[in-house]
């Protein structure tokens, strides 16, 4: 469980007191707080790891489009300004997970990405705790890096080989925050959990963005979305956290219903309640000391062999909630294979 705050984006302003962005950033000017530092504090006594987001290039600053227009060849911005950043928040810090970005207009090479990794993992404070991302330099996403992003909101289709994130945004068409932005472009709750699952199921972790407001307030639409998933997981966390793929990670006569695991146990997520109250599983095999219970209902379902393969199990009648879901429910399965 991991937040990564924006330490700076691409129009370059630091929500740190960054010694080489002198009066563009939070401490100089704005709130006039250490915002990166404060949200730390505050994550670290929830037992929240502590991510950071920062990106290599910035739009406007002279520096950087001089090495631009030289084809890179020269680094002054790198050498003056994004690196000294870099040490800086890791230093001050000391992030579980630095989040890159902003890399794609130039090689790893002008980046200085390798040596600063090399440090990171070799010498820095968090060199045996810290997890990056795969955006170090042209060509690196989804090739180079701890965990691979490949591109916003990226859906692999199959289990990938490589422990990767999905980052998907509440806005669908920003990161930032839009105040003419309309109910029918944020993301409903069961487009959100339907995401979550999908993504856990192929092995994934999930990182939902929300864009705060020019004041830094969470605008109520986004709050009720994330409360409403914060919800869902009280009830079925169980099967999402510390979980890992299942030999089968979706169903093969629908794409409704997605698996995790936690050692023998299976659970079974569907994103569709049945019309008959009869939940079809054709890839778990069952056996005679089988239990099947419905995550937020107390006690055990009872269930058949389906014939030819698979269970049939049946749901009860009432909801497992007061107020159900309109998404995503769990179904936990003990001894099958």
């Amino acid at each position: 469980r991991y937040v990564v705050l924006t330490t700076k984006h691409h129009e370059g302003f630091t929500n740190w007191g960054s010694p080489v962005s002198w009066n563009w950033n939070s401490l100089d000017t704005g709130p006039h707080r250490d915002l990166v530092g404060e949200l730390g504090e505050a994550l670290r006594e929830s037992n929240l790891r502590y991510g950071l987001y920062h990106s290599l290039m910035e739009w406007f600053n002279p520096l950087y489009l001089a090495d631009k227009q030289n084809g890179f060849k020269t680094q002054s911005f790198v050498l003056k300004k994004t690196m000294p950043e870099l040490y800086d928040l890791v230093l001050k810090y000391k992030p579980d997970l630095i989040w890159s970005d902003g890399d794609w207009e130039a090689p790893d090479s002008y980046w200085n990405s390798t040596s600063f990794l090399a440090w990171l993992y070799n010498d820095s404070p968090v060199k045996d705790t810290v997890v990056v991302n795969d955006r170090w330099g042209q060509g690196c996403s989804c090739h180079h890096g701890g965990f691979y992003n490949c591109a916003d909101k990226f859906r692999p289709g199959t289990l990938p080989e490589h422990k990767w994130e999905m980052c998907s945004s509440l806005d669908r068409l920003s990161w930032g925050y839009r105040s003419n932005m309309s109910l029918a472009e944020v993301m409903d709750d069961s487009s959100v959990i339907e995401e979550l699952v999908q993504t856990v199921s192929l092995g994934g972790n999930y990182l939902l963005n929300v864009g705060p407001t020019k004041e830094g307030v969470i605008v109520p639409i986004f709050q009720e979305r994330l409360l409403a998933l914060g919800r869902w997981l009280d009830t079925n966390g169980e099967a999402i956290y510390e979980s890992q793929p299942w030999r089968v990670q979706v169903e093969n006569t629908t794409d409704t219903v997605w698996y995790t695991s936690k050692g023998p146990v299976v659970f079974a997520i569907f994103l569709l309640w049945p019309r008959d109250g009869v939940l079809r599983l054709s890839s778990p095999l069952p056996s005679p000391g089988t239990q099947v219970t419905l995550l937020g209902f107390g006690g055990t379902l009872p269930w058949q062999e389906q014939p030819g393969k698979g269970m049939l199990i049946s749901l009860p009648s009432m909801l497992p909630a007061p107020v159900p879901p309109r998404s995503g429910w769990a179904v936990k399965l003990e001894g099958v294979k």
